[in-house]
């Protein structure tokens, strides 16, 4: 498919649109990954115009081991498989950061969260996904080896973003950094988790482009396991806190697009950020809700809460579907091409637990 094809398709009948999209499932099942969300920490050089995660908490500016083993543990309880990792991104400049990883004994933030991930895999049943921003192909190898998948949003191709309200104080936004962490992620068979925002300026067109990007890169390394569409929501005391939300039509748009260039990858729509709306998707060809957590918030849309897991039982049924929990890295993925020997013993062990 071609920008223009697919441009064409966006503004076609939709109905017809969604129609084609839902053709391309293959089963009945929407899936979606229990999960347990680890803010490792929330400085972060960028400053985006619609962020709340980003916080400098000078009185707790890392999260420390023995906390992140107890939440670890707590969601062990509550029948968790995915540690999620996230953080602000952070070069190791930053002091407050940078003085308690050398009171840890650690270089830098990629070392100390390869000892969480590390630790996670030798004292839980978790299996840890990180999600660090911007990565060196020398990092991400390193955290390769502890991880059963990774994760980096595009949000949009646009240079133009850069120099708007949205992306003008945000130096990792920079959509070059962005494609290389996912085009090196794919040279290290990594699998990866990718996705666009809808809504904080971008054109269709620099939708459709950022999809065919990340269509061309996933053609050659075939490590894609799913785009999440993510619809912009306005946060009080935010620079965009005024903006407005992409509308309903302008979503299911996008999500049957992006099923029609990805026919092979999963599409992730955020069941908490489209409570209302969320089995419209389904029939637009979204078929994953993405991680949802019974016991920690979404640190990025706190105001967003989870469905719980009945709840989202019970909607995805409704649509004549069946809820099916799957592991953080995808079935197909699944072995030596992608995995780590370390991942995959954890990922053994899971299935005779």
């Amino acid at each position: 498919m071609n920008k223009k094809e697919a441009i064409e398709l966006f503004y076609s009948d939709l109905l017809e649109l969604m129609r084609k999209a839902y053709s391309l499932k293959k089963d009945k099942y929407i899936t979606y990954s229990k999960n347990v969300f680890i803010p490792v920490t929330t400085f972060c050089r960028n400053k985006c115009g619609y962020c709340i995660f980003r916080n400098e908490n000078y009185k707790k500016p890392l999260m420390m081991p023995k906390e992140v083993l107890s939440k670890l543990k707590l969601a062990e309880k509550y029948g968790c498989k995915e540690a999620l990792f996230t953080m602000g991104e952070i070069d190791d400049s930053v002091e407050p950061v940078n003085n308690i990883l050398d009171r840890l004994g650690y270089e830098n933030m990629v070392e100390y969260v390869y000892y969480l991930c590390n630790e996670t895999l030798e004292e839980t049943s978790l299996l840890p996904h990180t999600n660090m921003g911007v990565l060196s192909f020398k990092d991400l190898k390193i955290l390769k080896e502890v991880n059963a998948s990774m994760g980096l949003m595009l949000e949009n191709i646009s240079e133009r973003l850069m120099e708007t309200v949205a992306h003008k104080n945000s130096p990792g936004k920079d959509p070059k950094l962005r494609l290389k962490t996912i085009e090196n992620a794919g040279k290290l068979k990594i699998p990866f988790t990718t996705g666009l925002l809808i809504g904080i300026g971008e054109t269709v067109e620099e939708r459709i482009e950022s999809l065919l990007k990340l269509r061309k890169i996933h053609d050659k390394y075939g490590h894609i396991q799913e785009i999440i569409i993510q619809n912009f929501k306005p946060k009080p005391g935010t620079p965009m806190e005024n903006y407005p939300e992409p509308s309903l039509i302008e979503m299911l748009r996008t999500v049957a697009v992006t099923k029609l260039i990805f026919p092979d990858v999963s599409v992730q729509i955020p069941p908490n950020l489209n409570r209302e709306t969320a089995q419209l998707f389904i029939f637009a060809g979204a078929d994953d809700w993405g991680g949802v957590s019974p016991i920690t918030k979404d640190y990025v849309n706190p105001e967003s809460k989870w469905p719980e897991i009945d709840e989202l039982k019970n909607l995805t049924e409704e649509a004549g579907f069946k809820l099916k929990e799957r592991l953080p890295v995808y079935p197909k993925f699944i072995s030596e091409e992608f995995l780590s020997k370390k991942i995959l013993q954890k990922i053994n062990e899971l299935k005779h637990q």
